[in-house]
């Protein structure tokens, strides 16, 4: 807790003056209990902008290569990375997807915030693509509502995801709680998951001005 106060009052004023950081609809997120933020991924920058326009810690998961890098350049990333919430998992791995969604649920259940990117992996054009159904197990499981949100702006800063971000305007727009307890015990209708998926993917649509794109990022990537 110490260390993310320290990271969000030394490094937080910083990348608000480099980026100019406007966060509109911030007071969508509950000042406490289980919260899920889902938004876009435009860029690499997003996942260490958006703990610091958050009053609550922010957790998420990250790839384990973000805090095993070595010299001083590793030793920062991991600082900030594990200081901001990030939690290091092995997404690559056969289990990967699995730990990745017990460990979300684990931290929902402990009452906090778990950000989330539905679509898996970094936009590769800017668009939106096809969120993954992890999001609707998550909601359903534990009962969390889910505030969708969108970053804008990241990716004119960071063309590629890759390489020191440029001075710029970036807006972080949060929408109004969405929750799903309609269809309580339902987490395993693959019909329920792809309705809840697909809704809370229409909203981040909404606040991003994205184009949406029905098929998976991971499958333009390697198309």
């Amino acid at each position: 807790m110490f260390r993310t106060k320290l990271i969000k009052a030394t490094v937080g004023p910083v990348m608000r003056m480099m980026f100019r950081t406007r966060v509109e609809g911030i007071e969508n997120i509950p000042g406490s209990g289980p919260v899920i933020l889902a938004g876009n991924h435009l860029t690499f920058i997003d996942s260490m902008i958006l703990p610091l326009v958050c009053d609550r810690t922010v957790h998420f998961i990250g790839k384990d290569e973000y805090v095993t890098g070595k010299g001083v350049k590793g030793r920062a990333m991991a600082w900030f990375f594990t200081g901001s919430g990030m939690i290091p998992v092995d997404r690559d791995g056969a289990n990967g997807g699995v730990a990745a969604l017990m460990t979300g649920r684990r931290i929902l259940e402990e009452g906090k915030i778990f950000g989330i990117y539905p679509e898996g992996t970094r936009s590769p054009d800017g668009r939106l693509y096809r969120g993954r159904t992890g999001i609707a197990r998550l909601t359903l499981m534990t009962g969390a509502p889910v505030v969708p949100f969108a970053v804008i702006g990241t990716d004119k800063l960071q063309p590629g995801g890759a390489g020191m971000p440029r001075p710029g305007r970036v807006t972080v727009r949060f929408g109004e709680p969405m929750e799903f307890s309609r269809y309580e015990g339902m987490d395993r209708d693959r019909y329920v998951l792809r309705a809840v998926t697909d809704s809370v993917m229409a909203e981040v649509m909404r606040l991003s001005g994205q184009e949406y794109v029905d098929m998976y990022a991971t499958k333009a990537k390697a198309a």
